[in-house]
């Protein structure tokens, strides 16, 4: 919990520092290429530098890993933070407000605890391994709708073949392209939407590790998108593709992806 109250604090703090800078060309500034080999916009820069200050002075962690910054020591004795200072970068630039902060500690392989909150709203996501998932320090829980037909789901639709879709689009009630997956992967584990399915094979750890949490303490299921193991490694460069859904449908929805 100690570490859940330091990303409350750190989340402030980037709210403040990007609030008059989302929506702006400023904030999609080239910078630099990032460790993730996506470009580093403005934006990102000036949220990721706040956070690993931060954990530079404060070490929670031996070694933070970041989509700009890449793996970087942070003096601590154990565990990892997976950071994506701005997930939905796009979203940010342009003045769409569905972008977020992620954050997640891990120890051993196992994340521990993950943070995600909406950087446009406030609204808040955590979870605690074992101790459930909370917005806005609500206990949140999956959506029990167990019909394709009835569902709503979203994907990420950027660079990525279609036709596995096709069949599962035709299907369901709604399909959503959203644009942030930290977001996306919250919004099922509080049952806003049944299903997120990103095939693009470019999904990193520090994307999706706080959000996993999150959604799997809220009853959700996590699998590829064969229904196997999902295991993404400390490296940001390299991506996976998921399926995530509140558990009922999983089956289903893998069915119509093969």
């Amino acid at each position: 919990m100690e570490f859940i109250r330091a990303c409350d604090d750190l989340a402030g703090a980037v709210r403040d520092a990007v609030a008059g800078m989302a929506g702006t060309p400023e904030a999609g500034e080239f910078v630099r290429m990032g460790a993730d080999g996506t470009p580093t916009k403005k934006i990102d820069q000036v949220a990721e530098d706040i956070i690993v200050d931060y954990f530079t002075c404060h070490p929670f962690c031996r070694c933070l890993i970041s989509e700009e910054l890449g793996c970087a020591e942070m003096g601590g004795e154990k565990g990892t933070i997976y950071l994506d200072p701005v997930d939905g970068t796009h979203n940010a630039v342009v003045g769409i407000p569905f972008y977020a902060l992620s954050i997640a500690y891990a120890e051993d392989g196992i994340t521990r605890a993950g943070y995600v909150q909406n950087l446009a709203t406030g609204e808040t996501f955590c979870a605690v391994r074992g101790g459930g998932a909370f917005l806005d320090g609500r206990p949140i829980r999956v959506s029990g709708v167990s019909l394709l037909e009835e569902s709503a789901m979203s994907v990420y639709g950027r660079k990525f073949d279609p036709t596995r879709m096709f069949g599962i689009a035709r299907k369901i009630r709604r399909l959503r392209l959203l644009g942030a997956s930290a977001l996306e992967l919250c919004y099922v584990g509080c049952g806003r939407l049944d299903g997120f399915v990103d095939l693009r094979g470019t999904l990193r750890v520090t994307d999706a590790a706080a959000g996993l949490l999150v959604c799997e303490e809220a009853g959700g299921t996590v699998s590829d998108p064969e229904g196997g193991v999902l295991a993404f490694p400390d490296e940001v460069a390299a991506g996976r593709s998921l399926v995530v859904t509140n558990g009922v449908m999983h089956n289903k929805v893998v069915e119509y992806l093969r």
